[in-house]
């Protein structure tokens, strides 16, 4: 028996790295997985690598009120209750500095990684409350605790997540149900090779080996690092744990979020 035997949940961003990595580990745990993503290719692909039976898959833009209810509903008609929702899905823009920030870019930043969070906590926690149980785990990034510059609509959409998660968590204590939110610093994905890839088009293993250097841990984290702090938080093991920011970052935060060099202790 794993740690989430019999749960019902639902994975947005499911096609994703993150998405990915956190519904085999779900589906490892024991629990039945609903993915959904806008990507019908990287659903197809994950489903596909799943047991037959424990996972289903579900095209939906979580910016839209309506997919959100759809893929609430769909969840339930097709296993009952729902216990965990990890509203996962995201975008980082582009990096530009603000003064030149295209405003349909920091729209479409702010609708996917803030409006589609709002609409996820408001479509489940009425189930959750009725049944008065469940936890939510939203992603939200060290970008929610630290700035970047060149990423203002990324780094105000993940302070929003923190916000969101935080006055959610008071709403629905005593109700039975929990709202955390993870922040994951820079992870072995395809969001962050992007990100090197706009700061150095010509040479953007460059800017990964600077960044790597920089980190404390000396190397990015992996999707299945983010992942084993996901299933817990969406556990029991973490029952009291609520309206809280679990950093996984590899110490970035530790020495204030600046990426420069860490110099070495010891031989």
């Amino acid at each position: 028996m794993g740690i989430l035997d019999g749960k019902t949940c639902i994975v947005t961003g499911a096609a994703g790295s993150l998405g990915a990595a956190s519904a085999r580990r779900f589906v490892a745990e024991g629990a039945r997985v609903m993915l959904v993503d806008r990507d019908r290719g990287g659903l197809d692909a994950i489903l596909k690598a799943l047991p037959e039976g424990r996972a289903t898959a579900m095209l939906a833009d979580v910016t839209s009120a309506r997919d959100t209810t759809a893929y609430i509903e769909a969840t339930m008609a097709r296993w009952g209750p729902i216990d965990v929702l990890f509203s996962n899905a995201g975008i980082s823009g582009v990096i530009r500095p603000v003064t030149d920030y295209p405003e349909e870019v920091f729209d479409q930043v702010l609708a996917t990684n803030v409006k589609g969070v709002f609409l996820g906590l408001r479509g489940v926690l009425p189930v959750m409350l009725a049944q008065k149980s469940g936890a939510v785990v939203n992603t939200a990034s060290v970008a929610g605790l630290v700035g970047t510059p060149g990423m203002s609509a990324y780094v105000a959409s993940k302070h929003a997540v923190i916000g969101i998660t935080k006055a959610a968590a008071g709403e629905v204590a005593r109700g039975g149900v929990r709202v955390n939110a993870v922040c994951p610093g820079p992870i072995d994905t395809r969001m962050i090779h992007a990100i090197e890839a706009q700061l150095d088009p010509v040479n953007p293993a460059a800017v990964e080996a600077r960044y790597q250097a920089a980190l404390p841990l000396g190397r990015y984290g992996t999707a299945e690092e983010v992942a084993n702090v996901v299933v817990f938080l969406c556990s029991d093991l973490a029952s009291s744990i609520n309206g809280a920011q679990y950093v996984i970052d590899g110490g970035r935060t530790s020495i204030g979020g600046a990426i420069t060099s860490v110099p070495k202790v010891g031989g």
